[in-house]
């Protein structure tokens, strides 16, 4: 192969210009550093800009999501033991539910999840009680505030328990790492768990994500519908009904859960007909 010499020599003399002028070399690649970051500034004020117009969509979608909310806190209330249920049936907040805390929440009465007018500076779960045996409040809350230095305050309410009630020893064990003792102490031994936590901090408060961000949206995916199912009889026309229902794509999920609570009122009131005429 032969080799055109003089594209050896223009390679050769490049060499050794690079070489005779290394401050030319950083001064370009500075500037092209410079540059890149000047884009790098401009995408992050676009990023901010989408963050803070999320945000405002956002809380705007609070304040038309609130009566609706309000409309379902009052179905709920119709129905017997429907947050017990749920709670229960959710994989990870069931095993926090003691015996002693089912009794207790059988007399809650509404739960309410709801983000400050600021949605970046936190929210607070609420838990609305009637009177009951076991402690003076009726309301128990407990808040998520998100601070500048990117810290989170929590309080919540310290429980005026009545006597011979409350967790066990009167006090919380100490937290260590990411354990929750919560199974052993019960439920609202959560109540107690307020300390500050920084922003690098591994401890979550995962109780409340789950329930934020799980079971707040849509506490009917865990309202356990099987006793209801049972409950239906076998004629042909619900076996019609029933295949219909549980051949719905996954998507359908929430549409047949509702079908199935429906059918189950149906029933309900279908007995007491047959109650009355007899």
């Amino acid at each position: 192969m032969v080799v055109d010499k003089g594209k050896k020599m223009k390679v050769a003399e490049k060499s050794e210009d690079d070489n005779n002028h290394p401050d030319q070399i950083d001064g370009d690649l500075v500037l092209s550093i410079e540059k890149l970051q000047e884009i790098q500034d401009d995408l992050e004020k676009i990023n901010e800009e989408a963050s803070d117009k999320v945000l405002e969509v956002e809380q705007k979608y609070n304040e038309i999501r609130k009566p609706v909310y309000d409309k379902r806190s009052e179905i709920i209330k119709s129905i017997p033991d429907f947050w017990v249920t749920a709670f229960l049936s959710h994989p990870a907040l069931g095993e926090l539910l003691s015996e002693e805390d089912q009794k207790i929440f059988k007399h809650l009465t509404s739960l309410e999840v709801e983000d400050f007018k600021d949605v970046k500076s936190g929210y607070s779960i609420t838990f609305n009680f009637e009177p009951n045996p076991f402690f003076e409040d009726t309301k128990l809350v407990k808040s998520f505030t998100f601070l500048e230095e990117g810290s989170t305050k929590i309080t919540a309410t310290s429980i005026k328990w009545k006597e011979g009630m409350g967790i066990p020893n009167g006090v919380n064990h100490d937290k260590k790492g990411n354990k929750r003792p919560f199974a052993d102490d019960g439920f609202f031994s959560w109540f107690s768990d307020t300390q500050q936590k920084d922003e690098m901090d591994e401890i979550h408060d995962e109780i409340a994500e789950i329930i934020k961000e799980d079971l707040w949206p849509n506490p009917l995916n865990y309202f356990n519908t099987e006793a209801d199912e049972e409950d239906l009889d076998g004629e042909e026309a619900d076996e019609e009904v029933n295949k219909v229902i549980f051949h719905l794509p996954l998507s359908h999920t929430n549409h047949k859960k509702f079908v199935m609570l429906f059918l189950y009122f149906l029933g309900v009131l279908d007995k007491l007909v047959c109650l009355v005429s007899n």
